[in-house]
């Protein structure tokens, strides 16, 4: 298995198309509801172009699609490289492509915020593959991997808290229908979580009872170390897991540091604050690690 990042990896399989024969205002009123600025045009599949917010400007409401769409579009297939795809979109200065398949049928898009979710921290295919080797040299057995929706409420977590403002961001991944598998290892009577806390909490929250993941199959029922772990930390279902409110991602906090450098010095009665919050998070920080 190659550790090249693919596009079907990363691209939005869900994708909201319009007709040929559409009119302009059909597209505008889409526009409004979905909030994206494009779509493609197909017809039994099959792209015949691309209709932006630039194409319909001093258009008629009336006008059909097919008047006024971009023909001669670039178009990514499923087993181009993530890469490859960042240089194409970034030389065009455009902010999506469509994928297409062998017989030119639409199967996705992808977008420049689904390159750069590539390049972050999230489930690629590498970090599956490398589960997989590590599990199996640990317990000596064989493990396939498969792909496919996973239901929230049998997963089991392996994490015992996350990150409010992390969550929110999940939430609003979904929301957007950006695609981003879990991975899931799937025993005899368990699924564990492995990775994908945020946006499996994230989708409860929001409803959705499935959701896409790599699926790492064990063939017996072996006690695993995550799975011993989580037991320990009495974990058994998602209600579980506990959302950090107070505390922010350290990341931000790093970036909130640095904003405080451009910042007009403080005077002693706001340096005093400040400095009595950050010890008691930092409080708060060593008692959850001492636990």
């Amino acid at each position: 298995m190659t550790d090249k990042l693919r596009v079907g990896d990363y691209m939005t399989g869900k994708v909201i198309t319009v007709s040929p024969e559409d009119t302009v205002m059909d597209v505008i009123k889409l526009t409004r509801e979905t909030g994206h600025d494009g779509f493609p045009v197909t017809t039994d599949g099959k792209v015949e172009g691309y209709i932006s917010s630039l194409d319909m400007l001093l258009c008629d409401s009336d006008e059909l699609v097919k008047n006024v769409m971009s023909r001669n579009i670039i178009v990514s297939h499923p087993s181009m490289e993530i890469n490859e795809v960042a240089r194409v979109i970034f030389r065009l200065g455009v902010s999506k492509l469509p994928v297409v398949d062998d017989t030119g049928r639409l199967v996705g898009i992808i977008t420049n915020s689904d390159v750069i979710r590539s390049q972050i921290e999230r489930a690629d295919p590498a970090k599956v593959w490398k589960l997989k080797k590590t599990l199996e040299t640990v317990h000596g057995v064989e493990i396939t991997v498969t792909r496919g929706e996973v239901n929230i409420n049998d997963l089991v977590p392996t994490q015992s808290k996350i990150f409010a403002d992390e969550l929110e961001g999940r939430i609003y991944e979904l929301k957007k229908g950006l695609a981003e598998p879990i991975i899931v290892i799937h025993k005899p009577n368990t699924w564990l979580l492995a990775d994908g806390h945020h946006r499996v909490v994230a989708a409860k929250r929001l409803g959705i009872e499935k959701i896409d993941a790599y699926i790492l199959e064990v063939p017996k029922d072996i006690r695993l170390g995550m799975e011993k772990t989580a037991r320990q930390a009495g974990l058994r279902k998602l209600d579980d897991i506990e959302v950090l409110d107070f505390e922010k991602h350290p990341l931000i906090e790093i970036t909130e540091r640095l904003m405080m450098r451009d910042r007009k010095p403080l005077d002693e009665v706001e340096r005093n604050a400040l400095d009595s919050e950050r010890n008691a998070v930092e409080g708060g920080r060593k008692g959850m690690e001492s636990e």
